[in-house]
């Protein structure tokens, strides 16, 4: 009989392409990878892996077994699913992911809530930015990922995942106080035409964004700087060197000498969960559902009142 931890593995080896890949994913060692490897050649009776180069690649044998093993895995999650469903329990470990304002603005309030409500369930949580949260959820490293769609560029969502909204998040522009335009009602980006930005890493989801809506106003941005947390860039901005995009979401406390200014047209964007549809039913993603969307609401409700 196939060994179910096996299968996992060989899944790993083919989502991932590579043993040190399936091993990080798995939480595992190389030479663990390895032996389950060779367990599973010996029980199927066939070769499963080649040599390809420095790495390893599927034989035909290995591909087809890997195809039947994510189905597999998909069928046991289901009926994990259905089984605490049935039970309806929220118990057992959730692993979570967010990005970094997320994780601050969102997961102290969301953790707190279910320690309070579900005792018995344990959290687990991590930061990554949305698309490889993404993959995390698709790869099964975590159960469900806060993730974000800005207002003009949605962020790429396989088949396979349900979502669920949380807020829509403001977006301001973070200058120096000494700036001419602080003190305005609002700001055109086109003013920021000349200014330097500070903005997230080359290659990110939200600095594609931001060169993307930047162009789209005419503006070919001058980045100076580029960091990955939020208040790293707004430190940047507080020693007058440059301007930044500041969501309101895990922002505060805003650093000495910094004040922010909506953008015209209102720029935002949405914060979201995403999990496996083979996972809907189990009562620990809808408990953190609720409790995501409650902290959203609690958000929305300190905006309102100007508390941002």
């Amino acid at each position: 009989m196939l060994n179910l931890e096996r299968l996992r593995t060989l899944d790993a080896l083919a989502r991932h392409g590579s043993v040190s890949g399936a091993a990080e994913g798995l939480h595992v060692t190389t030479s663990a990878v390895s032996q389950q490897m060779a367990k599973l050649e010996r029980e199927v009776g066939q070769q499963l892996l080649a040599k390809n180069g420095r790495g390893v690649r599927l034989t035909d044998a290995g591909r087809l077994l890997a195809e039947h093993a994510a189905r597999i895995l998909s069928q046991v999650e289901l009926a994990q699913s259905a089984l605490e469903a049935q039970r309806g329990q929220v118990v057992g470990e959730l692993r979570l992911a967010a990005f970094p304002t997320a994780v601050r603005g969102l997961f102290p309030a969301v953790f707190r809530a279910l320690r309070e409500q579900h005792p018995a369930l344990g959290v687990r949580s991590r930061e990554l930015e949305p698309e490889l949260a993404v993959d995390a959820v698709i790869r099964g490293d975590v159960d469900l990922a806060v993730v974000l769609d800005w207002y003009n560029k949605p962020l790429p969502v396989p088949e396979g995942l349900a979502r669920a909204a949380i807020l829509d998040d403001p977006v301001e522009v973070a200058l120096h106080e000494d700036h001419p335009l602080v003190g305005r009602d609002e700001i055109d980006l086109r003013e920021l035409a000349q200014e330097p930005w500070v903005a997230w890493p080359e290659g990110e989801f939200c600095h594609e964004w931001l060169l993307y809506t930047l162009r789209a106003n005419g503006i070919e941005p001058h980045i100076a700087h580029r960091a990955g947390e939020h208040h790293t860039q707004l430190a940047l901005v507080a020693a007058g060197l440059g301007v930044c995009i500041a969501p309101r979401l895990g922002r505060d406390p805003m650093p000495a000498g910094v004040r922010t200014v909506p953008v015209r047209h209102r720029v935002h964007r949405s914060v979201y969960a995403v999990w496996r549809s083979d996972a809907d039913r189990r009562p620990s993603i809808r408990a953190a559902v609720e409790a995501l969307r409650a902290a959203g609401e609690r958000e929305g409700v300190l905006r309102a009142a100007g508390g941002a």
